[in-house]
């Protein structure tokens, strides 16, 4: 096994950390919008949780083929809002931060030769993008909050 450069076992360390922060997030918000009686919602944060746990196996398969120990330090705390339209917004937030992550992966791992770990990153990329995208449809798509300000958690 080649070495492999220090930075790139970093943006797998921290590529595991944003994506488990993703997985509590939408799991979070899952509960959230089945408590608001919003069940379509509550299901689709739910997929979003499993295909984001997807991720982090994916992740620690990789890193554990490295030979390193897998390791999420950095969790963010869940983020919340009044409203389906405030937790889409946060969520693309941490969207982005994810897609960012990868391009700044991609982009080490192709200036300094390591394709085999590119095609990784590429692969997450990618996924994220599509997930990226498939947000902003979501959030384009609703009109005015669909819930009522009784029917909402207060934190």
């Amino acid at each position: 096994m080649d070495a492999v450069a220090p930075r790139v076992l970093a943006y797998l360390g921290r590529a595991l950390s944003l994506e488990l922060t993703a997985v509590q997030q939408y799991m979070f918000q899952a509960s959230l919008a089945e408590s608001w009686g919003d069940q379509d919602s509550a299901q689709r944060f739910r997929q979003e949780t499993v295909e984001e746990m997807q991720h982090a196996e994916k992740i620690v398969q990789r890193m554990l083929s490295l030979g390193v120990a897998p390791s999420a330090s950095q969790l963010r705390p869940v983020t919340h809002a009044p409203d389906l339209v405030g937790l889409l917004q946060l969520n693309s937030v941490l969207e982005n931060d994810l897609i960012q992550h990868y391009a700044e992966a991609v982009s080490f791992c192709l200036l300094h030769g390591d394709a085999d770990n590119g095609a990784f990153f590429r692969g997450l990329w990618s996924d994220e993008q599509h997930h990226g995208a498939e947000l902003a449809d979501w959030l384009a798509s609703l009109d005015s909050p669909r819930v009522l300000a009784a029917e909402r958690a207060m934190f």
